[in-house]
């Protein structure tokens, strides 16, 4: 029996997971966390920024294309677009609770993960967005976070919220993704791209947390 499109992506998306995880741990790794965390929210801030204009880019791209999922790829898109409204905000007010503010120049591996999603959405298909969404929602704070990093930095738990939100919505949204992957029925090509996009925000996501984990200054 052939896979589904939502457990295929998943398989291939298993060999990367060790490496995530471990960068994810020398993020939230208690020694100089206190300054790391405002780098990390600094660095996530354009990656956020970027949610609402990429899903709403990709529905647009939707109504051009003679594509028998695109009807359902769109109203996915729109329906997503509507729930990470004003997630953003939600990072500068971190931002600011944590006595600190938005980068005055984006990190550059957040700007090559949303990047690769624009050129994706205009030269390949809009359907590659659900590997990027895949990857991020896949990799949300756990429950405990929040909590485990109030502790540890000293922060108040206003610097918190972002972390929090998504521990709670990321999951049911991921099953919601993997619903609609699965009932688009795409053909062979149209699964690659979006596995390929998947693996290379996998990557990116890894480069991103080694570089804040690793440089004072949050920069490759």
């Amino acid at each position: 029996m052939t896979a589904t499109a939502s457990l295929a992506l998943r398989t291939k998306l298993m060999p990367t997971t060790t490496a995530l995880r471990a960068a994810t741990a020398l993020l939230w790794r208690p020694d100089g966390l206190r300054q790391r965390y405002p780098r990390y929210l600094a660095a996530m801030h354009p990656v956020v920024r970027a949610s609402v204009p990429l899903l709403e880019r990709a529905a647009e791209r939707c109504a051009e294309l003679d594509d028998p999922a695109a009807r359902r790829l769109a109203a996915y898109c729109l329906r997503h677009a509507a729930e990470e409204r004003d997630h953003d905000a939600w990072l500068l007010d971190d931002l600011a609770a944590a006595g600190s503010r938005p980068a005055a120049v984006p990190h550059p591996v957040a700007v090559e993960l949303a990047g690769a999603q624009y050129y994706r959405i205009e030269h390949e298909h809009p359907v590659t967005l659900l590997g990027y969404i895949a990857v991020l929602e896949g990799n949300a704070p756990g429950p405990r976070l929040a909590d485990r990093l109030a502790e540890a930095t000293g922060l108040p738990g206003a610097a918190f919220r972002t972390l929090r939100e998504h521990a709670e919505l990321d999951g049911g949204h991921l099953d919601d993704l993997h619903r609609v992957l699965d009932a688009l029925a795409l053909p062979p090509d149209l699964r690659t791209a979006v596995s390929v996009s998947a693996l290379h925000t996998a990557d990116l996501l890894t480069r991103l947390f080694l570089s804040l984990a690793a440089d004072p200054g949050g920069h490759p």
